[in-house]
C-alpha cells in the first residue's frame, strides 16, 4: 500500500514543504532514500524501537521511504514521527485518509517518546500558509505552533498517543494560545534609575532606542558602559506581534531556551564574547544556523571590549548593519537571515585604558592610543551613528543616597511616542519602521533641511573630514532628536547635537 505524509524541512528560518511516501511490497528490508543526512538515516532504528516499546509492529515486508523532493537534503531528528506514521499507515495500522489533513514532524526517543524538534513555528506558519487544518507536533512544542491562528495543534507526547488520535480512537484538543496583555509597559529586572550620573549617555541611549540608531561607548574601566548598555532593552518599545513572530521564529530554528514558551514579547538582547568566530556571529556552517545578529534582530547586539574582537570577525558586521539581512550562499544552496538589530558596542580609549581620563594618567606610549583605535576599521566606525564618551562618576556622587534619576518606564514613554511619529511618518514605506532604516530618497523627502542647518553641517563635515555616509547618519539622528522633541522640522540645534554625537571623528581622539 501507498501511503503520503505530509511533513517540512527548514531552509533559513523558513519551512520548505516534504512528502514523506512509503510503501509496503513483497520482500524484505527497510529502504530510506530522498537524500537523507546521517540523523534521518539512524532514525530506522529509532522508530524500530519506539514501535517494540509502544506495542506497535513493523511490517514483515518490503519498506521503501521516500523523502520529496528528493534533491533537496533532508537533515536532523523531525523525520522521525512523520516517517514512523507513513509506516503505520503503509502496513495499514491505522488509517490513511486524515493523514492529508495535516503537517507532522517530532523526534522519536527508544521508549516512543515525542521529543520536541527545532523550527516547528516555521513549519506551523508553512502548514497555515498552504491551507492544511493542522499539524502534529511534540506535546514540548506546542506553545510555540499555537501562536499560528486558524491551525489546528496536536501535541502528541508518545508514538502511542499519535497513532491513536490518527485512527480516531483518541480525541486531543487542539491546543489555544492568548495573546498576552500588556500596556507599553515591559517588566525588564534592570532599571535606569539604578544608574546615577551619566545623564548625557543615558541621552544618547534615549536617541539610539527611539531612532533605531547604532552608538558605541568609549571610557575608562568601570566608568558604566556595560551597566548602561545591559538597561538599554528597558526603554525599547514592545515588539509588535509581527516582530515577535519573526524572532521568535529565528530562536526556534536556532533551537535556544525559550522559543518553547510561546511567543517572545521582550526584544532580544544578545551578548557574545569576544572570541566569537565569525560563524557564530554571522551564522552558517555545514549545517546553517543563524548567527547573533539574526538572533538579535528586532533587538540589541551588545559588542563590549569591542577592540579585543578579531578584524576579521568585526569586518563583516559591515554588509548586516547596512542590509539589515544576511545571505549565506554555498555551492548547492543559499539562505538568507534577517539581521535588522541595533549595534550596542563598548571599549576603552587605549590599551591602559585611562586616556583622557580626569584623574589617572595613562601610562600607554606614543602612537598607542591610535594604534588601539585602529584596531576598528574606518567604515565600520562610519556605521555607527552615535559615538558617546563615559567619563568616571564622581565618588560623591555614587555615594549619595538620591535615586540615580529617570526610570526605564519614564524614558520608555518618550521613545514610544517618538516611535509612534516614525509609524505615521513611514506608513507607505514598506519594510521601513525607523529613521536609521531611511535611504537617500527617504531623506530627501523627510529630511529638509533649512539654509542654517545645512551650513552648520557643511562646516562640521570640512572639519571632521566626514563622509557621505556619515552625512546621512547625521541627519538622521537629527530627525530623531527632533521626533523626541515632538518638532515637525529638524532645527540647528537638532543638528549641532547630532554633530556632537562624533566623538571619535574628532582629530583630537588619539593623537
Amino acid at each position: 500500500m501507498f501511503v503520503k505524509v505530509n511533513s517540512a524541512t527548514l531552509v533559513g528560518v523558513d519551512a520548505m514543504p516534504v512528502a514523506v511516501e512509503a510503501t509496503v511490497s513483497a520482500g524484505i528490508g527497510m529502504y530510506l532514500v530522498g537524500l537523507p543526512d546521517s540523523a534521518v538515516k539512524e532514525s530506522q532504528d529509532r522508530i524500530r524501537s519506539a514501535f517494540e516499546n509502544c506495542g506497535l509492529r513493523m511490517p514483515g515486508k518490503r519498506l521503501v521511504v521516500n523523502l520529496a523532493p528528493a534533491d533537496v537534503r533532508k537533515e536532523g531528528s523531525a523525520f522521525d514521527l512523520p516517517i514512523a506514521v507513513a509506516i503505520l499507515a503503509a502496513s495499514e495500522q491505522i488509517g490513511a485518509d486524515v493523514l492529508k489533513d495535516y503537517v507532522v514532524v517530532g523526534e522519536l526517543s527508544l521508549d516512543g517518546a515525542v521529543k520536541p524538534v527545532k523550527g516547528v513555528l516555521s513549519v506551523a506558519i508553512e502548514a497555515h500558509k498552504r491551507g492544511y487544518r493542522g499539524v502534529i507536533v511534540p506535546a514540548g512544542n506546542v506553545e510555540e505552533a499555537a501562536v499560528v491562528e486558524g491551525l489546528d495543534v496536536i501535541g502528541v507526547g508518545d508514538m502511542a498517543q499519535a497513532a491513536r488520535f490518527l485512527n480516531g480512537e483518541l480525541s486531543i484538543e487542539p491546543a489555544a494560545f492568548s495573546m498576552p496583555a500588556h500596556d507599553g509597559e515591559v517588566p525588564y529586572p534592570e532599571d535606569f534609575s539604578d544608574v546615577k550620573g551619566q545623564a548625557h549617555v543615558k541621552r544618547a541611549l534615549e536617541i539610539a532606542a527611539a531612532g533605531g540608531h547604532n552608538i558605541i561607548m568609549i571610557g575608562a574601566p568601570g566608568s558604566g558602559k556595560t551597566m548602561l548598555a545591559r538597561r538599554m532593552p528597558g526603554i525599547m518599545p514592545p515588539m509588535s506581534l509581527e516582530e515577535a513572530l519573526e524572532s521568535t521564529k529565528i530562536h526556534s530554528v536556532a533551537g535556544k531556551a525559550g522559543s518553547q514558551r510561546g511567543l517572545l514579547m521582550q526584544r532580544p538582547f544578545r551578548a557574545p564574547h569576544h572570541l566569537t568566530s565569525q560563524v557564530a556571529l554571522i551564522g552558517g556552517g555545514s549545517n546553517p544556523q543563524p548567527g547573533e545578529v539574526s538572533l538579535a534582530h528586532n533587538g540589541i547586539l551588545f559588542l563590549d571590549e569591542l577592540p579585543e574582537f578579531g578584524r576579521s570577525v568585526l569586518e563583516v558586521l559591515r554588509q548586516p548593519m547596512e542590509e539589515k539581512g544576511i545571505r549565506i550562499s554555498r555551492a548547492k544552496y543559499s539562505v538568507e537571515y534577517p539581521a535588522n538589530f541595533t549595534l550596542v558596542a563598548s571599549m576603552n580609549p587605549c590599551p591602559c585604558g585611562y586616556y583622557n581620563h580626569p584623574t589617572k594618567e595613562c601610562v600607554c606610549g606614543g602612537g598607542a592610543v591610535f594604534k588601539y583605535l585602529n584596531r576598528i576599521s574606518g567604515p565600520l566606525m562610519d556605521r555607527i551613528d552615535l559615538h558617546i564618551e563615559v567619563v568616571p562618576v564622581a565618588v560623591s556622587e555614587i555615594s549619595a543616597a538620591a535615586s540615580g534619576g529617570e526610570s526605564s518606564a519614564q524614558i520608555r514613554r518618550r521613545v514610544m511616542a517618538a516611535r509612534d511619529v516614525q509609524a505615521l511618518r513611514f506608513g507607505d514605506c514598506e519594510g521601513v519602521y525607523t529613521n536609521a532604516m531611511m535611504n537617500s530618497r527617504m531623506l530627501r523627502r523627510f529630511c529638509i533641511l533649512s539654509p542654517e542647518c545645512s551650513e552648520l553641517l557643511n562646516v562640521a563635515m570640512e572639519r571632521l573630514s566626514l563622509s557621505a555616509r556619515a552625512y546621512d547618519r547625521i541627519v538622521k539622528v537629527a530627525r530623531t532628536i527632533a521626533d523626541l522633541s515632538s518638532e515637525p522640522e529638524i532645527l540647528p540645534a537638532h543638528i549641532a547635537e547630532a554633530i556632537n554625537y562624533r566623538s571619535l571623528d574628532r582629530e583630537s581622539w588619539g593623537r
